[in-house]
């Protein structure tokens, strides 16, 4: 069995998101902060994971929040960068909420030249395909919003158009009930 964590800290710029996550995992502990200058001590952590977020930050400050991750991690500290690719059809469902092509391309970027330039180490990097299960239609639409509840405006005005891409992009099981692939990269790094 693997050592259990002795301290768990999560960080997300919305008060929204730290009060959810406070709910759910209360044993952890949850600060407000932005990924590009993270509020704690140089070599605080063994391991820092960014999931599904790096391509949220500012693609101006993504260089930024992969060097803020190097530097909380103790030496040979792992940092753990998973990131959906631009592809798949659940991607394919979301691009007329949003499309994430470039924010999504250009975390791929910073991660390569947070290498390149020797500010992370890359220990491997693993590919794989996430499958999302949705009964219906409105809830891939709540997932969606969850994530960036900005979304819900381009949602409520395009409706119909929103609602017959999702069907478009999904497949059905047996049930009717709606199924998305999501190519994932997941790169195990560590601190140079």
């Amino acid at each position: 069995m693997p050592p259990k964590a002795r301290r768990v800290v999560g960080i997300d710029p919305g008060v929204d998101a730290i009060r959810a996550a406070m709910a759910a995992v209360p044993q952890a502990n949850f600060v407000e902060g932005m990924a590009e200058a993270l509020p704690f001590d140089t070599a605080t952590f063994d391991l820092c994971t960014m999931i599904n977020a790096l391509h949220h930050v500012p693609e101006m400050a993504m260089q930024a929040a992969l060097r803020e991750a190097a530097r909380v991690v103790r030496p040979n500290g792992v940092v753990i960068i998973v990131e959906p690719l631009a592809t798949g059809t659940f991607f394919s469902a979301l691009r007329l909420v949003e499309d994430e092509t470039v924010v999504r391309l250009a975390a791929q970027r910073a991660i390569e030249t947070a290498t390149r330039s020797g500010v992370l180490v890359r220990r491997a990097t693993l590919n794989y395909i996430r499958c999302d299960v949705f009964r219906t239609v409105d809830g891939f639409l709540d997932r969606i919003v969850a994530v960036d509840p900005s979304r819900r405006e381009t949602v409520e005005q395009n409706k119909s158009a929103v609602r017959a891409a999702v069907l478009a992009a999904a497949e059905r099981d047996s049930e009717g009930s709606l199924i998305f692939d999501q190519p994932i990269k997941a790169d195990i790094l560590e601190r140079a």
